[in-house]
């Protein structure tokens, strides 16, 4: 009898626990179609009520909700609804209404703490604490900076030269895939920690590194939609971490990798050990207390999350520009002629160094790598931003403080009023100064304003050594088992080719 009582008091709690559960999903479910404050703004009705709806996405079939997101432009005009408190613009004459020197839109937390990394500049959401920790990274990615610091990027991009010299007298194919992206990698881990990591010394550019890194894309979407396990699994054991989830495990080695850089250069510095070289590096700089005087030393974790936003952000961006650039000027015939012999005629001698500050100035270079970063979409999806007091007015919809508003660079490249024919690869459209003046303005291939992209200077140079090297040097390239289908993007924050995508090769052409 008493069991009979026992179970039948059970069944009745938790009948009453989920007719209540279903009555307050059922409120919200209310509330956020027809009564939130977004009700008017045009949507999916799914995308109003449930963040499940922009998760789905971001998980099957690829991580492509940047690519739905223009399709519901396309159905339901400039303004959409795409989360019950996000809207997403598409009239790229708002974007400098978010995103300038100085905006009040704040970055969106929720978003930005999935990257699992508070103490980094990147990742901080409060304008003023920004404010104090991009103050102590400005002076190490200047301009002034990066011309001390092209010597490293010229070494890196001889190496991949010499690299691809080897595989065409062998008659093979060279993956610059991931070739780039080393130059990348052993640029900043070199500046970092003055401790390359000399991927462009291994047989495969250290395919395995960029495994990794590309492995963190589902956990960031993952801490999204349930930032409250994120704690737990930051916490968990790096072996245990291994074999519960690929993501998390390559989060964790990753993040115990760029502590362990700070600590050696820590322990270098405490030690009065002296550095391999004599250039100033990141995080000598940035635990130095007689750089640091009047601030804070960060501490080691501090530091460790702000090396992670480094290396990560150098794996694939950079990498991916000059993938689109390279695919596309080799696959020209016209482009690939009008390159080289601009190249040419500005470095007649083909051995001599190919200084930064005069390939900036070739125009049909600058042409090319514009173009390429129109194309590449380091950051393919929104950035994410909360509209500040007392509120915004966008294309005739109101929108209260607090709610979270976001634009993309894969909107404003590909805007058709803008950009004529957008899906083609054309440097010649930035060759008239007056209409690259125009185009210039919805170029954002580092965003804008405060929260710029702190490494561009450093990338351009990259961009622009590296290009010139290759197609000053070498002849009659082509690609090797590479197509546009290859070059689509997923949507990891970073952006990045399909996992069964087929590599960038490039070999001597035969014809």
């Amino acid at each position: 009898m008493l069991i009979s009582q026992d179970l039948t008091g059970s069944l009745s709690w938790a009948s009453l626990l989920s007719t209540t559960a279903l009555i307050w999903l059922c409120c919200v479910v209310i509330y956020r179609r027809y009564l939130h404050p977004l009700t008017r703004v045009p949507g999916p009705a799914l995308a109003s009520v449930t963040h499940l709806y922009a998760f789905l996405f971001n998980n099957v079939g690829g991580s492509r909700y940047y690519a739905q997101i223009e399709k519901l432009h396309r159905r339901y005009g400039p303004v959409v609804r795409i989360t019950p408190d996000e809207i997403h613009l598409a009239d790229s004459e708002n974007y400098d209404r978010i995103y300038y020197v100085g905006s009040k839109f704040s970055k969106a937390p929720n978003f930005y703490r999935a990257f699992g990394s508070n103490s980094a500049a990147f990742t901080t959401a409060s304008n003023e604490i920004h404010r104090v920790r991009r103050a102590a990274l400005n002076p190490l990615f200047s301009r002034r900076m990066v011309l001390e610091l092209e010597d490293v990027v010229q070494s890196k991009a001889r190496k991949l030269y010499l690299r691809l010299v080897d595989a065409l007298a062998a008659g093979t194919a060279l993956d610059l895939h991931h070739g780039f992206r080393a130059v990348s990698v052993d640029v900043i881990t070199d500046y970092a920690f003055d401790n390359c990591y000399d991927l462009l010394d291994r047989e495969d550019f250290g395919v395995n590194f960029f495994a990794m890194v590309r492995g963190l894309g589902p956990a960031f979407w993952f801490f999204q939609q349930w930032p409250f396990i994120q704690p737990v699994a930051l916490k968990t054991p790096l072996w245990l971490a291994r074999i519960l989830s690929k993501p998390l495990g390559s989060f964790l080695q990753m993040q115990a990798d760029c502590r362990e850089q700070i600590v050696s250069v820590k322990e270098d510095m405490d030690a009065g050990r002296d550095r391999s070289s004599s250039r100033t590096t990141i995080f000598h700089q940035l635990l130095d207390p007689n750089v640091t005087e009047g601030h804070v030393v960060p501490s080691v974790d501090d530091l460790k999350d702000e090396a992670y936003i480094i290396v990560a952000a150098a794996a694939d961006t950079t990498g991916n520009a000059m993938t689109i650039a390279a695919y596309n000027v080799i696959s020209n015939k016209t482009i690939y002629r009008t390159l080289a012999a601009e190249l040419k005629g500005a470095f007649p001698d083909p051995h001599a160094r190919l200084d930064f500050t005069l390939l900036e100035k070739l125009p049909y270079l600058t042409a090319v790598i514009k173009e390429a970063l129109r194309l590449s979409f380091g950051v393919i999806g929104r950035l994410p931003r909360v509209t500040p007091e007392p509120g915004a007015v966008f294309n005739g919809y109101a929108v209260p403080a607090g709610t979270i508003v976001g634009m993309s660079s894969w909107m404003m490249h590909r805007n058709e009023h803008v950009f004529s024919s957008p899906e083609k690869f054309n440097p010649e459209r930035w060759l008239d100064p007056a209409a690259a003046k125009v185009l210039d303005k919805h170029l954002v291939p580092f965003g804008k304003g405060s929260r710029q992209c702190v490494g561009m200077p450093l990338a351009y140079c990259e961009l622009y050594v590296t290009l010139g090297t290759i197609f000053r040097r070498t002849e009659n390239l082509e690609v090797y088992q590479t197509g546009p289908e290859d070059l689509v993007y997923d949507d990891y924050f970073s952006s990045y080719h399909p996992s069964n995508a087929r590599r960038f090769h490039v070999i001597q052409a035969t014809g």
